[in-house]
């Protein structure tokens, strides 16, 4: 729980700020080591994907440590619902958050743009069209997982997050930050979600056309989990 102190504007720069953070680092991972995993086998697919569930896993202990003092470091707008729902944070705020959140994880995803405007000659228009790390099912999906799949993944594992983010252990950062590389471990091969819908929009909106039709799964799915969670946490505590 963040220190009640902070006014709710430099919460919201710290989410904002924090979210930019998680984006930048792991869509950025996953764009630039996936781009060395060529036929020529510089890296094996299965390191790039130990890499980036690491990004993923370090960047949130990166922007946990830098911005959790101030927000609490949610980051995800799965886990502010759920925050919220488990009666620790206004609706009104959580609205908030989550927009910030969702402009946060834009700015980086563009960042990332420009800097493969700067890349080697073909790089970002081979990123965008292999979906620029956004999730995905069918054709999209990394092992060939269909919709069904993505469904149970995404509402599972963002009520795990939710429950972990919830805990009341002294090293919750520690514990999320595990949670996020685990997650990704078991949804990368799946559906490539993060049950995060500020990095799912973040990615789809320079993935193309197939990324945006498909990325209401997972904008939607990761906050009904979380919510889901959340509830059950605070009947959990008034029992």
């Amino acid at each position: 729980m963040p220190d009640p102190s902070p006014a709710l504007a430099p919460r919201l720069v710290a989410e904002g700020a924090g979210t930019f953070f998680l984006v930048f680092l792991g869509v950025g991972t996953a764009l630039f080591a996936s781009h060395l995993a060529d036929p020529a086998g510089a890296y094996a697919s299965g390191v790039v994907h130990l890499a980036v569930a690491a990004a993923f896993g370090l960047g949130y202990l990166a922007a946990a440590a830098a911005f959790g003092r101030v927000s609490g470091a949610h980051l995800n707008p799965a886990v502010t619902l759920a925050v919220a729902a488990a009666g620790r944070l206004r609706w009104s705020d959580a609205g908030r958050y989550a927009l910030v959140q969702m402009i946060g994880g834009l700015v980086a995803t563009t960042l990332l743009v420009l800097v493969g405007l700067f890349g080697p000659v073909g790089w970002l228009e081979a990123a965008q069209n292999g979906g620029f790390a956004s999730a995905g099912w069918g054709a999209r999906s990394a092992a060939g997982f269909d919709l069904p799949a993505a469904v149970i993944v995404e509402l599972v594992l963002a009520a795990m997050l939710a429950l972990v983010f919830l805990g009341d252990g002294a090293r919750r950062a520690s514990a999320v930050g595990a949670a996020l590389a685990a997650i990704h471990l078991v949804a990368a091969p799946i559906d490539g979600g993060l049950v995060n819908p500020a990095t799912a929009v973040a990615a789809a909106v320079y993935g193309g056309a197939d990324a945006l039709a498909q990325v209401w799964v997972f904008a939607v799915l990761p906050l009904v989990g979380a919510l889901a969670a959340g509830l059950a946490r605070r009947n959990a505590a008034t029992t």
